[in-house]
């Protein structure tokens, strides 16, 4: 039994320092040289004016929220279908419980006009 924890303690041993020796190859073999236009910051190549700090509209957080509904609602559908058969009913029963709540999350959007093209 010992014999099997040695084993994983050795995997991990050699992967911990498979990774610090890639890091410190990393760090070696890095040539940079500091320069005051490297340190600089910028966006997209334009130099920044004014203050870092903007307001942003609340309708950027409705897409993000928009964007969790489907992700989410495409990792939980698409492998429940491909087991649907030998889940059951009540596997079927509570999709449509979950489906419920994906519909309720897209008529808050559409309510809130987040689904029309401008």
């Amino acid at each position: 039994m010992s014999e099997a924890y040695g084993v994983v303690a050795a995997i991990i041993v050699l992967g911990l320092g498979g990774l610090v020796g890639a890091f410190a190859l990393n760090r070696a073999l890095t040539i940079t040289y500091s320069t005051p236009e490297k340190l600089t910051t910028y966006e997209s190549g334009v130099d920044p004016v004014g203050e870092g700090w903007a307001q942003i509209h609340i309708r950027y957080y409705l897409f993000a929220y928009l964007y969790v509904i489907f992700a989410v609602d495409a990792v939980y559908l698409f492998p429940w279908a491909t087991v649907f058969a030998a889940v059951g009913t009540s596997s079927l029963i509570e999709m449509f419980v979950f489906l419920a709540f994906v519909t309720v999350g897209l008529l808050y959007a559409w309510r809130k006009k987040i689904l029309t093209w401008t």
